[in-house]
């Protein structure tokens, strides 16, 4: 083994002041992983010299991202492009920064009120899946209510706080989107708490908690809290047995229009598209579409990561996408729409992490946002032609018409689209003619 080098010495020393919070987030991370028989191993780690401990860390949560040593290549956030001259870079780069640290961060919290009948008071270990999918859901919420341009200042703009009360940990009406609402809505798609859950039960718990926001403002109980229409685009009842799945424009067109009853208008609209692209990991076929995905200026980013650790993925530079960790502990706060001085810091990050786009886990859930009819016909346009240029291995695809379990009637597919009401109840995989043996297992 090599010596260290004195750039990692000074680097060392540098990040000397984070080595108590690095023991604490390995110990974390030992536990979140389950590892029952090498969490001692891991453990013991931490008394080995620090450069040692950071690049277990690393590998673990990712690398940091560093202006200093990161390529000069554009930076694609959310559909916002940052491009970087060698000679003017500092201007970009603080602008990305102040974007990033603008997008809602939730991570694991300790101390709310125990879920259920579970006595659980903290969801370290198991809520991170959740805890990304809050992360894009309230992406969706600031994209409608402040736009994709809002960024962070003092004092508070209410409607931002109304966004983060809407996350609290608490049960209840006050806080619409917490972590034990969507446990009691996700029960019938297998969310119990202590459990970890696949991208797929998000999408559906998300659905389930939006139609009964939609119910409870019939009764007059209180105002839409979600004020869009929810649409998932899946392959088959299952989510995640293989086939591109199909997004319906007709679907999504009687969705939007009777969404307020009575109204005629167009509801904004949140598209949630749970995907498995391979076994293990995902197959490289697939990588140009998803890098493209976040230049779609309706994107909220991905919710996945690595196996069994959700992250909320919202940027790409060259071949490493950009993530907000939800695996930081943090205590419970309270957040009053009242208050526009509160300390809000806990829910947003400074520090942008990375990796490598190829090691994500294949399973994860594409989010994006349109507020008008206007947008989602320029995201089935975007789609369309993403479709086109993935040479036979589309994430998704887009259809005019409306599906089965909508219509009976035969459907008229774009040249870019498959039919999924010939696909067998069985486990299917589409695979394009010039395939090799390696890929004709994978998973689409």
């Amino acid at each position: 083994m090599s010596t260290t080098s004195e750039q990692e010495e000074q680097e060392d020393t540098k990040q000397g002041s984070n080595y108590t919070s690095w023991s604490k987030k390995v110990s974390e991370v030992s536990r979140s992983f389950h590892l029952k028989a090498g969490e001692s191993l891991i453990l013991g780690l931490m008394d080995r010299p620090r450069n040692q401990v950071r690049r277990l860390h690393e590998r673990i949560w990712g690398a940091k991202w560093n202006s200093g040593t990161a390529s000069n290549s554009a930076i694609w956030v959310l559909g916002v492009c940052y491009e970087f001259q060698a000679e003017s870079k500092e201007e970009p780069v603080a602008e990305f920064l102040h974007d990033f640290a603008s997008r809602v961060w939730i991570t694991y919290r300790r101390g709310f009120v125990a879920v259920g009948q579970s006595k659980l008071t903290s969801d370290v270990g198991w809520g991170c899946m959740l805890r990304s999918g809050q992360m894009l859901l309230a992406q969706a919420l600031i994209c409608h209510h402040l736009g994709r341009a809002w960024r962070r200042d003092q004092p508070h703009e209410r409607k931002y706080l109304e966004v983060l009360r809407n996350f609290g940990d608490c049960p209840g009406d006050l806080c619409p989107f917490s972590i034990h609402n969507l446990l009691e809505y996700g029960s019938p798609h297998g969310l119990v708490a202590g459990s970890w859950l696949g991208p797929y039960a998000l999408c559906r718990t998300i659905e389930a908690l939006a139609l009964a926001d939609v119910e409870a403002s019939k009764t007059g109980k209180h105002k839409r809290a979600l004020p869009m229409a929810v649409c998932i685009v899946s392959g088959d009842a299952e989510g995640e047995r293989g086939g591109a799945p199909v997004l319906f424009i007709g679907d999504v067109v009687d969705k939007c229009t009777d969404w307020e009853e009575g109204s005629g208008s167009w509801a904004p609209l949140l598209v949630l598209v749970p995907l498995v692209l391979g076994l293990e990991k995902v197959n490289p076929r697939y990588l140009p579409s998803l890098r493209a995905t976040f230049s779609f200026p309706q994107s909220l980013g991905i919710a996945g990561g690595k196996p069994s650790a959700s992250h909320y993925l919202v940027g790409i530079q060259d071949d490493q996408a950009l993530y907000l960790d939800p695996h930081e502990v943090q205590q419970v706060v309270c957040v009053s729409p009242d208050d526009t001085e509160v300390d809000t810091s806990s829910y947003h990050c400074k520090e942008v992490r990375r990796m490598p786009l190829d090691a994500i886990d294949p399973s994860l859930a594409l989010g994006f946002y349109c507020k008008s009819r206007e947008d989602f016909d320029d995201l089935c346009s975007r789609a369309s032609d993403l479709a086109a240029q993935s040479q036979g291995a589309p994430m998704f695809t887009v259809a005019q018409g409306r599906s089965r379990k909508h219509s009976t009637h035969g459907l008229k597919l774009d040249k870019h689209s498959i039919d999924v009401q010939e696909s067998s109840g069985k486990d299917h995989v589409n695979v394009d003619a010039a395939s090799s043996p390696e890929d004709e297992w994978q998973i689409l």
